[in-house]
């Protein structure tokens, strides 16, 4: 090659080796000033504390009290007195029935009652008068013997009479039927203008008192043994006092929390489960007899448990984990095994010791090794994964 081509090769490598360096010293730059910025996560640090172990049963509303009005006396159902579906009180009027029958039979039983005092008013005097003459003045002892008995049997008619007239009394008293309790009431059952009768006890109306209500639930007899001999070696404290919450067929967590009251004796033995029941005040008539809802309740408390919120435990073929950040503020993977519900919260019962930094929300967002920005859960406009609920203790978690 001649000498002025080779000084010109040479010239062009120079050049081209100068413009490949600016080109990365620019990106370079590029990357350095205009890159992407660490994720924003929200994260709690874990510690250890006492948490009551929780576990969800399937369990439906009850009435704290249910009522069937009921007619008590034959008659012609003249009016309804209350509104269909509202809400009445103990001793409100709810029907009328016809009662110009029972007001004659009133009558009557007061004209019975007073003629069997009458007849007994004379069978007295009569003994009267024969006790001064019994004897040598002409009335002989057994004449006097029936003259007592007589008015014993006027007296007996007597009090027949007057409890004739108290059962008329009721009676009349019955024609305007009142609530038996307070509560909500439903739809009449007779219009008016039909005949009602005690005999076949026709069926008005019905009231369910839904303040408080009851939730009833099955718990696995295996379980509650299992639970029983936990808490008899000492690996659960007891749960005394812990109220009960309700989950609603929507997944949100009813506003007020309940307390247990009982469980039954006996299992049954088609199930293998024994019923449960728990109180809960309903001012807002939100839960309705028959609902089916999900019972959250305490079944004792662990000493020294790392909790984390339930969105926070992921899983992959090879187990449970979490994200955890370190001081750096990079994210690393950290296997766990969770020993448990509290409420909304995982118990983890291996991998974490307490202290960490766990990620809570804006883990799809993470990968091992990159660096995020951590804030405070519950503080952060992290948006949370579709399908999540709100953990309710995180908050207690973070703060402890």
């Amino acid at each position: 090659m001649p000498p002025m081509q080779q000084r010109l090769a040479v010239l062009c490598a120079v050049l081209a080796l100068g413009l490949t360096a600016c080109g990365k010293q620019d990106d370079a730059t590029k990357q350095g000033a205009g890159g992407p910025p660490p994720a924003e996560v929200a994260v709690v640090t874990v510690t250890r504390g006492d948490s009551a172990v929780t576990r969800e049963f399937p369990g439906q509303a009850t009435a704290f009290r249910t009522a069937e009005v009921r007619a008590q006396v034959d008659g012609i159902l003249q009016k309804r007195l209350y509104t269909e579906g509202g809400e009445v009180r103990a001793g409100q009027p709810l029907f009328q029935i016809d009662p110009r029958t029972m007001k004659a039979n009133l009558a009557s039983a007061r004209a019975e009652l007073a003629r069997t005092q009458a007849s007994a008013e004379i069978a007295r005097a009569t003994v009267k008068r024969y006790s001064q003459l019994v004897g040598d003045q002409g009335v002989s002892q057994q004449e006097f013997d029936q003259a007592q008995s007589t008015l014993k049997q006027a007296e007996a008619q007597a009090m027949a009479a007057a409890a004739a007239l108290d059962r008329a009394q009721i009676d009349l008293e019955h024609t305007a039927v009142a609530a038996p309790i307070s509560g909500r009431i439903g739809r009449a059952l007779v219009s008016e203008g039909a005949l009602v009768g005690k005999g076949e006890a026709t069926h008005l109306a019905t009231i369910e008192q839904l303040d408080p209500i009851y939730v009833d639930f099955n718990q696995s007899a295996n379980d509650l043994l299992r639970l029983r001999q936990q808490l008899k070696s000492g690996k659960l404290g007891a749960a005394d006092g812990l109220p009960v919450e309700i989950i609603l067929p929507d997944g949100s967590v009813y506003p007020h929390a309940g307390k247990l009251l009982f469980s039954e004796q006996t299992v049954d033995p088609a199930t293998g489960t024994i019923v449960v029941r728990a109180q809960f005040p309903n001012p807002d008539r939100l839960l309705m007899p028959g609902v089916y809802v999900t019972a959250r309740a305490a079944q004792g408390r662990l000493s020294g448990a790392v909790r984390v919120p339930q969105r926070a435990v992921q899983s992959s073929p090879q187990g449970q984990f979490v994200y955890v950040v370190d001081k750096d503020g990079k994210v690393a993977m950290q296997p766990v095994k969770t020993a448990g519900f509290s409420g909304a919260d995982w118990l983890i019962g291996e991998g974490l010791k307490g202290g960490e930094t766990v990620v809570v929300e804006g883990i799809q967002k993470v990968r091992p090794g990159a660096p995020v920005k951590p804030v405070p859960f519950g503080a952060s406009q992290v948006a949370p994964q579709g399908g999540s609920q709100p953990a309710v203790a995180s908050a207690a978690v973070a703060k402890k």
